[in-house]
């Protein structure tokens, strides 16, 4: 596999620097060369050579998009420049891999969500990332990888966890969300496994696999690898902690996503509880 045909769009973000670690010899271009959301520039942007896109751009900013200036900034780079994504790929017979989100859920149902759920967002974001779904899904070729809970190099939920530790602050923490950390590791090792492996087009959920567990439990276990176990983690409910405070968007509390699709591809899921080690052993050695 070339990876010199590779394109990446959020090259800088989390999932974006990991990317480029997996693929040194992508190409990627900052917004000046090309501003996705700008239909002009995708169509005049020279595309040659490149066999796959990897969408790894995102507005992300939840409560943001809540906003006037957010919902547009959402859905300007969570659809419409998905959209322009999608006319070039089906134009040029490019491969698009589309990075989605539990949010397209509303998270009520019980058990895990698969694929083919239908569409159920709570939040303008959620919408947002539902329609660059439907738009992702126009391209022949495509990879759309649903995942929650993100964690890598940047400002993360993890991070801010050391973070209090370090200061031994003892936080509240929601406890009635429930899913599973995805580490950008665990991302790209299944983006390379789709693309290597020729799976069938579509959409794949992918998360790490392990125990099923909520902020909260998350925090503990944080403070518990990095050897803070004289804090305590206090659990409060989502409403509980959000309870008078505006603009803030809701958000689905089933966050189990089943990974039965992506483990028929031969793919076999890292659990998050390792993955997590390896992270914190790094963030602690630098």
């Amino acid at each position: 596999m070339d990876d010199s045909t590779f394109f990446i769009i959020g090259a800088n973000g989390q999932l974006g620097t990991a990317l480029r670690q997996q693929y040194p010899r992508a190409r990627f271009a900052d917004r000046i060369e090309l501003d996705i959301a700008d239909p002009t520039s995708v169509q005049n942007f020279d595309w040659s050579g490149i066999t796959t896109i990897l969408n790894a751009a995102a507005y992300t900013n939840v409560d943001g998009a809540e906003t006037a200036d957010g919902r547009v900034a959402s859905w300007q780079i969570n659809a419409e420049a998905v959209a322009n994504l999608a006319a070039i790929c089906r134009q040029k017979d490019i491969t698009l891999v589309h990075i989605s989100s539990d949010y397209v859920f509303d998270g009520t149902i019980e058990g895990p969500h698969t694929e083919d759920e239908p569409f159920s967002p709570l939040s303008v974001y959620g919408q947002s990332k539902a329609a660059g779904d439907l738009l992702a899904a126009t391209v022949p070729k495509h990879y759309i990888l649903r995942t929650t809970w993100v964690i890598g190099e940047g400002k993360n939920f993890v991070g801010i966890m050391l973070g209090l530790a370090e200061k031994h602050i003892e936080p509240t923490v929601v406890a009635d969300q429930i899913g599973r950390l995805t580490f950008t590791s665990e991302l790209v090792r299944a983006i390379d496994h789709l693309l290597r492996s020729n799976a069938a087009y579509g959409t794949y959920n992918v998360t790490n696999d392990g125990p099923l567990v909520s902020w909260a439990d998350i925090a503990r276990r944080v403070f518990s690898v990095a050897g803070y176990t004289n804090l305590t983690v206090t659990d409060t409910t989502t409403a509980e902690y959000f309870a008078g405070k505006e603009g803030i968007a809701p958000r689905p509390l089933n966050s189990n996503m089943s990974l039965a699709k992506l483990h028929a591809t031969g793919f076999q899921s890292r659990d998050w509880q390792d993955d997590l080690e390896r992270y914190i052993a790094h963030y602690t050695a630098n």
